[in-house]
């Protein structure tokens, strides 16, 4: 039953007061049991965090992904030097020139903005060259590893269309406090409505307002990939056309369901890939396997696996905190 609950938790967490209750009775099992799995498989570090997923760009961030092309010898410090950044959440080291893969993100009241941050991150680190990878046009992003083998290939993509919505004082409220992980207890959701001072059914529209709207994404678990039992996932990288025929490529590539993250991207003089897609499996075999079954259907120029070789962040930003004001009062000299 453990691979089931940790399939459920990944795709849709029940937001309501007792939600292992709920799926305790969806499996035939008691809440106790459930909560017993749970705690153990956090204790083992195979969940890595279950909150609320918002969307950066909606809450009025800026980000981008990036590549630093950084010398073997100076990687780890460049590593301390980019990682003491509040709007970095992933850092890996991949197999190819530009070696250092990170995502940054700059707050709605940065001083310093997306560009001159990368520049300062640049120089302090010393990096020979770098290129700035903004999502053009999203096609999915939705991580939900196979935990019993039992998805299909193949998945439809919903389109998510936003609605407008006006962000309150408790809406940013609830934002700063949903973004953290919940305890596997029977009521996870208690200190912070007793925090707020707020009921039940004030916490979960406000949740549902923000789904709605496209600020929070979904409220999930996400596991350790490695932990997990995934160890062999890639960033495929292909050089596509652009244009209409490039988004009809991106929604193929997002249909597969070892795809959790899929965007189109801008191309460089010395980088022609423009279509990225994260790809998932247990082994090397595997994800190989899925990415030459992608590689039929998709029409591409060319494509290549960027494997990472080390992770040295993986985090959540932090929305709505002093950080991000504090590092840039250390940088911006």
């Amino acid at each position: 039953m453990k691979d089931e609950i940790l399939s459920r938790i990944q795709k849709r967490f029940p937001l309501v007061a007792k939600p292992f209750k709920v799926i305790a009775d969806e499996l035939n099992m008691s809440e106790d049991e459930v909560l017993s799995i749970l705690q153990e498989q956090k204790k083992n570090n195979i969940i890595r965090q279950t909150s609320a997923i918002f969307d950066t760009k909606r809450l009025g961030y800026i980000s981008s992904l990036v590549a630093f092309k950084i010398p073997a010898d100076k990687i780890d410090d460049a590593v301390k030097i980019i990682n003491s950044h509040p709007g970095i959440s992933h850092n890996y080291e991949r197999n190819h020139d530009f070696n250092i893969w990170f995502t940054l993100g700059v707050a709605p009241d940065s001083k310093l903005g997306l560009e001159k941050t990368l520049k300062i991150l640049a120089e302090a680190t010393e990096a020979d060259d770098y290129i700035m990878l903004p999502t053009l046009k999203l096609f999915k992003i939705n991580v939900k590893l196979n935990t019993t083998g039992k998805d299909e290939k193949k998945e439809k993509v919903k389109k998510v269309i936003h609605t407008d919505i006006e962000m309150t004082p408790l809406h940013h409220a609830v934002v700063r406090r949903a973004q953290y992980d919940i305890d596997m207890v029977s009521e996870p959701f208690k200190n912070i409505i007793d925090e707020l001072e707020i009921d039940y059914d004030k916490f979960f529209s406000i949740l549902q307002e923000l789904q709605e709207a496209g600020v929070m994404r979904r409220f999930a678990s996400i596991l350790n990939h490695r932990k997990a039992g995934f160890s062999a996932n890639a960033m495929v990288v292909w050089d596509v056309d652009e244009g209409k025929k490039g988004e009809e490529i991106g929604e193929t590539a997002a249909a597969f369901s070892a795809v959790s993250h899929c965007y189109l991207r801008p191309k460089y003089e010395n980088w022609p890939f423009n279509l990225f897609t994260m790809v998932h499996g247990k082994t090397t075999e595997e994800t190989n396997g899925i990415i030459a079954d992608m590689a039929k259907e998709i029409d591409s120029k060319n494509h290549m696996p960027l494997y990472s070789s080390r992770e040295f962040k993986k985090v959540r930003i932090e929305y709505f905190t002093p950080a991000f004001a504090a590092w840039e009062e250390q940088y911006n000299k």
